[in-house]
């Protein structure tokens, strides 16, 4: 894995060999706020939960572990794997393999669960979309942004999936890749909306704009399916997910200079709350009576 790129970014621009513990460790000094973050301040998170998370980290979930090795062989760039020859991870030796695989900086993942990678990173080199949208020669993978953002001052980061070179006369692509249980349309409507995909496309868009490496990016999502056939769906966005997504992101940097303004991270309320029942309740209870 390349390791170059200085530990701490203290000028806005794109770094594409940062690796990933820099990136997540978050080089800039006074703090950014990603995409991931953004989405935490929010609804339904709050302020304090965003600031555990900054804190401690995730958990490590083997859905993430999945899906980072995907990334690794799709992008052919991430996390370095560990294959663990066992049949799943309840026995003591697949336990500590896991553990010291965490503990390495690395991605545990079963022999069958390689192989499984494997046929997805093929089954996206097939794709008559996917496959040159994610050509390793058309654009630059795992790409690290830093810009500031110009109404709150804060600094802001992003992680390029794979940003495509410019091409004359077309807009430049900022490609994003998720593995999924379900690619047809309507589970993925229901993903961006549940995962706030909208939000993720609206900053990496406005990062690109505010560093100056496109004036009209278009952020494209390639949704693939963990098992078998590894069917591939590529969407993007239209421009009122992206209106909606960007208005929450303004939301969030507001949040986010304030807590950092005060030093004060709230959680959902910190008063007294009326609480009505749910309105459902409400009317088959009148239902019922009349």
């Amino acid at each position: 894995m390349t390791t170059t790129m200085p530990t701490v970014v203290t000028e806005p621009g794109l770094y594409p060999d940062m690796d990933d513990a820099t990136y997540h460790g978050d080089p800039v000094p006074a703090g950014s706020l990603s995409s991931t973050g953004a989405r935490k301040l929010l609804p339904p998170s709050c302020p304090a939960k965003f600031r555990w998370w900054l804190d401690n980290g995730d958990r490590p979930k083997d859905a993430f572990d999945l899906g980072h090795a995907a990334h690794l062989k799709v992008l052919s760039r991430g996390l370095d794997l560990a294959v663990v020859d066992a049949p799943d991870w309840r026995t003591k030796a697949a336990k500590e393999a896991k553990a010291a695989a965490y503990a390495a900086g690395q991605v545990p993942l079963l022999a069958v669960d390689h192989d499984r990678v494997e046929a997805m990173a093929a089954a996206v080199r097939r794709h008559h979309i996917a496959g040159p949208l994610l050509d390793p020669e058309s654009g630059q993978p795992e790409m690290s942004a830093f810009w500031i953002d110009q109404d709150t001052g804060v600094w802001c980061r992003a992680r390029y999936d794979f940003l495509r070179h410019p091409v004359p006369g077309r807009r430049r692509i900022v490609a994003d890749y998720k593995t999924t249980p379900d690619a047809s349309l309507e589970h993925i409507q229901r993903a961006i909306h549940r995962f706030g995909y909208h939000q993720q496309g609206a900053h990496y868009l406005d990062g690109a704009i505010a560093l100056g490496a496109a004036d009209d990016p278009a952020f494209v999502l390639v949704f693939q399916e963990t098992e078998p056939p590894h069917v591939i769906t590529v969407v993007q966005l239209d421009p009122v997910a992206l209106r909606i997504g960007r208005d929450l992101n303004r939301q969030a940097l507001a949040t986010y200079a304030e807590c950092q303004r005060t030093g004060v991270w709230p959680a959902y309320s910190d008063d007294i709350e009326p609480v009505a029942l749910p309105t459902w309740v409400e009317r088959q209870h009148t239902k019922e009576i009349w």
